[in-house]
Parts: structure tokens; C-alpha cells; sequence
């Protein structure tokens, strides 16, 4: 049964609590889990896409960067380019956007290249996958701190340290394999021909007429578009229902990939609990209520453990996506099994 560590924290205005509850999480797994750690260490972080304001913002980090140097760990941020169009896109533009958003403590590596074209396939003979196109940048480290931001996703159905693994780790060409059943489509009748979901097209697969039309031979899937429409008039393709459940099961062959040979620590924060996640480049409010920092060995662990917490604390399924869970376990991610510790 694996262990997760919790320090229950009830607002993210709190930083300084969140800032020394993450250090204290770390040491404390560190030490259960009777862990020797490499003498260089990446911090594996999401810097929120331009706009977002809910992604975690790095002075919750400065306990950990502080532990690490106290012990005279050398560490850096590293992060990969996104699939669609945006301010991280390109590793030029994503490192302006990094340092704008204060990820200023570190050096930061873009680990797939300028422009997502440096990766490592790597085997592992799954259902979906035999090889995965895991970015460059991550495969020479042996372990890895995994700081995820616990949260919805419109396709997923949550994010956290499953999804920051498999998509997050990812080459541009990864994302686009965990993504390309997302073929959706338009109601014309909804759309009002805003053209932002154009906008946002990776590969200008939407065109507007008479009728506004997706082109699936162009399109990649990457569902930004279904993201970005503030109409409501894009959604995933009816004839394809096991959609959500294959691009969940991809995730997590990418995060077994991205996982394979290390010995990584995840922490989680789970505050700014919005629908979707922080790559969609706009403010968002919360649906449920923060409920603290947690840690583990075990990303299948820490990822239930957070939405059995939340489902308990507002009574209800607040985040879909358990199957990435089963499915997870099933290959030999992790455990959905696990003794919940509070300190």
C-alpha cells in the first residue's frame, strides 16, 4: 500500500504555510521512503499559459528550492513546449512567458527543444503504444520532483501528477498521439463565428462559411478549440464515445514512459480547484474549496488520494476521470491503494 503525505492548508492566500508544508512533505517522504537523492534534481512544473491565473505560482515553490540547496542539490524548472497555438508554443516564447509569470528562482529547460522537436522514443509495448516520444530533456535525469496542480481538465476530466507525467513529459509529437481521437465538432447553430477557436488552431483546420466546418484531415486533435469556445458550440465527436476513456488510457502509457527508471517525489497543491486547466489562457473560479498540499512516491496514489478528498469534503463527483486511475494501476503505474498520513 503506498503512502501519501497530506498537510491540509483551506486557502491558497496562505503562502508562506504552502511554501514550508511542501518542504516539510518532501523531507518527510525523503526520509520514509529511506530515498537517496541524485545531486541534480529538476523540478517538473507547469508555468500556466498567458492569461491563466490559477496556475501555482512559483513563490509556493521556494521551500523546496530552499531544502534542496540546504542540502546542496543542484535544480533547475523544466517544462515542455504546448501542442496548440499560444504564448508556449515555441521554447522562446515559453520562456518569456515562464519569467513573466516569476519562475525566476531556477534556470529553466524547455525539454523538447525550440520548438518541440527533440524527443526519445521509449519502449513499452502497451495497448496503445509501443513507443512513446518523450522529450528530450527528461530522459538523462533519474529522478525528478513532480509538482502538479490538482484540477479539471475538459478531456481528462481532472489534472494532476498522472497527467502532468504523461502530457507534461511529452514531446509536441507525444501530445499529439495522446490526442488524436479528439476529433470534434461544431454545432452550427451555437457557434457565432467568434473565429477565437480559429485562432487557437494549431494547424488552421477551422474554416467559417455558410457553416462553420472542421477539417479532420487537418486536424490533429488536440482539443484547444473545445477549450477556448466561450459559445459552448464545439464538443467531442458522439460517434467516437470511448473518447475520453483512450485519451486517458494514453495519458497514462506517457506517464509510465516518462516514469520508467526513476525515482521521482510527486507533490501536488490542490488549490485553485477549477473546470479546466491552466492551460487555458483566462481567468477561472473555482468549484470546490483548496484542501492543502500533498506528497508521495506513487503518482496513481497522490492522484486518488486528491479526488477521494475532494469527492468527501463537497459531497459529490466534483472531477471525472477515475479510469485513468484503473487503467494506470492495471499497467503497473502505480497503487489506487494507499494510507493517507496527515502531518
Amino acid at each position: 500500500m503506498a503512502k501519501v503525505f497530506h498537510r491540509e492548508i483551506e486557502s491558497y492566500f496562505k503562502t508562506t504555510e504552502i511554501s514550508n508544508a511542501a518542504a516539510e512533505l518532501l523531507d518527510r517522504v525523503i526520509r520514509d521512503e529511506n530515498l537517496k537523492m541524485e545531486s541534480k534534481i529538476p523540478l517538473k512544473v507547469h508555468f500556466g499559459e498567458n492569461g491563466n491565473t490559477s496556475f501555482i505560482e512559483p513563490k509556493n515553490f521556494t521551500g523546496i528550492i530552499a531544502w534542496l540547496q540546504s542540502h546542496r542539490l543542484e535544480s533547475y524548472y523544466i517544462e515542455t513546449n504546448a501542442v496548440y497555438s499560444g504564448s508556449r508554443m515555441t521554447a522562446d516564447k515559453h520562456l518569456l512567458l515562464a519569467k513573466d509569470h516569476g519562475f525566476t528562482q531556477l534556470p529553466i529547460i524547455i525539454a523538447d527543444g525550440a520548438r518541440g522537436e527533440e524527443y526519445v522514443e521509449v519502449e513499452i509495448n502497451k495497448k496503445h503504444f509501443r513507443t512513446c516520444k518523450i522529450a528530450k530533456g527528461f530522459i538523462q535525469p533519474k529522478q525528478m520532483i513532480v509538482l502538479s496542480h490538482f484540477k479539471g481538465h475538459f478531456l481528462a476530466g481532472y489534472g494532476g501528477a498522472l497527467k502532468q507525467l504523461g502530457m507534461g513529459c511529452a514531446s509536441r509529437g507525444g501530445k499529439l498521439a495522446q490526442h488524436l481521437d479528439a476529433k470534434p465538432l461544431i454545432i452550427p447553430f451555437v457557434c457565432r463565428q467568434c473565429h477565437v477557436c480559429a485562432q487557437q488552431c494549431p494547424v488552421n483546420a477551422i474554416s467559417f462559411g455558410m457553416l462553420p466546418k472542421i477539417n479532420h484531415r487537418k486536424c490533429v486533435g488536440c482539443a484547444a478549440c473545445i477549450a477556448v469556445c466561450p459559445h459552448k458550440a464545439i464538443f467531442a465527436n458522439p460517434f467516437k464515445l470511448n473518447l475520453s476513456d483512450v485519451f486517458r488510457e494514453k495519458i497514462a502509457e506517457y506517464a509510465y514512459a516518462a516514469q520508467l527508471g526513476k525515482k521521482n517525489i510527486y507533490i501536488t497543491f490542490a488549490f485553485n480547484l477549477t473546470k479546466n486547466c491552466d492551460c487555458i489562457g483566462k481567468s477561472m473560479k473555482p468549484i470546490a474549496t483548496d484542501f492543502g498540499v500533498l506528497a508521495s512516491v506513487d503518482p496513481v496514489a497522490v492522484d486518488q488520494a486528491c479526488l477521494d478528498i475532494v469527492e468527501r469534503r463537497e459531497r459529490s463527483t466534483v472531477f471525472a476521470g477515475r479510469q485513468i486511475l484503473d487503467y494506470a494501476e492495471k499497467i503497473g503505474l502505480g497503487s489506487k491503494r494507499y494510507d493517507l498520513i496527515s502531518i
